[in-house]
């Protein structure tokens, strides 16, 4: 099975007469409300600094966005930026998943140094103003990291990444995480033979949690996958496909700031379609989808 791209896509680009996001537009969270689809998405101008902008859309495809980021670094753990926002509704408020991106340590995708990349929470009641809650984890290279729409046994839940795999991690309050366990790891001469990580957050279905991730494999091609998990126990893998749902192959996937690259942080459920948003080649965003029940179908069918 294929996702399948909209034809608009990209449907968001840099804009060049806004410095902060002049140079690339990736990696986005989308909600979709009240017949909206409100988007926050990861931005670079020319100092390489991510923030985070606004978008709003009726249908999905055409955008309007605030001039201005409303979600920017704060002191040095975020002082090279705040990257991969995926943003979750829960009980009346939005929880947004973010990296801080700061001075110590290396970067756990490029290597580079002096850096440092920590798993943050932060929460709004409009999307546009946010309150930091806090770190998943400290200490150690860890991103890719979401939260689930629904608690489990009274808990929170989050994906987080301790590379190469996906873990997940538990809470009452959103502050301190504990039962960390990894769920999902590479599977060598595949795909995802490398390294893997979460998506958007988790869909939920009567047969389990539909989960998209990204993998890649020894040539460092980013595609996106499905796994399904237990409903009562999402530490349990109910069926993983071995073939990827999207791969780039579009010159806007291909070639960016970073080549080959389908990286996807968010997939809203509208209408029983799933639409997964993706950023391409770490310049632009581009769109892809299918209806959940075929997903959800060729996710058992062919990952048992």
């Amino acid at each position: 099975m294929r996702l399948t791209r909209h034809p608009a896509s990209p449907v968001l680009r840099p804009n060049p007469f806004n410095d902060w996001e002049a140079l690339n537009i990736f990696n986005p969270a989308v909600v979709f409300e009240d017949d909206l689809f409100h988007m926050l998405y990861r931005a670079q101008g020319t100092d390489y600094v991510s923030r985070i902008g606004y978008a709003v859309s009726r249908d999905g495809v055409r955008w309007n966005r605030l001039q201005e980021p409303v979600f920017v670094p704060s002191g040095e753990a975020e002082a090279r930026g705040v990257e991969d926002p995926r943003v979750t509704a829960l009980g009346g408020r939005y929880y947004m998943a973010y990296t801080a991106y700061g001075r110590q340590g290396r970067h756990p995708d490029t290597g580079a140094a002096p850096s440092a990349v920590t798993p943050m929470y932060a929460v709004s009641n409009n999307l546009i103003s946010w309150e930091r809650i806090g770190p998943v984890v400290e200490g150690e290279d860890n991103k890719d990291h979401a939260l689930f729409p629904e608690r489990v046994g009274g808990r929170y839940v989050t994906f987080h990444r301790r590379p190469p795999s996906i873990w997940l991690a538990f809470s009452h309050d959103l502050r301190a995480w504990t039962d960390h366990e990894e769920i999902l790891a590479p599977r060598p001469g595949l795909w995802d033979g490398k390294r893997i990580g979460a998506g958007g957050p988790p869909i939920p279905t009567p047969a389990g949690w539909l989960v998209l991730y990204h993998g890649y494999d020894e040539h460092h091609i980013y595609r996106m996958g499905t796994a399904l998990l237990s409903l009562e126990d999402p530490r349990r893998v109910l069926a993983r496909p071995a073939a990827p749902i999207l791969e780039p192959s579009e010159p806007w996937e291909v070639k960016g700031d970073v080549p080959n690259v389908v990286f996807g942080t968010a997939n809203p459920v509208v209408h029983g379609v799933v639409y997964l948003y993706y950023g391409a080649a770490d310049r632009v965003i581009g769109l892809a989808t299918a209806p959940l029940s075929d997903v959800l179908a060729w996710t058992i069918e062919t990952g048992r």
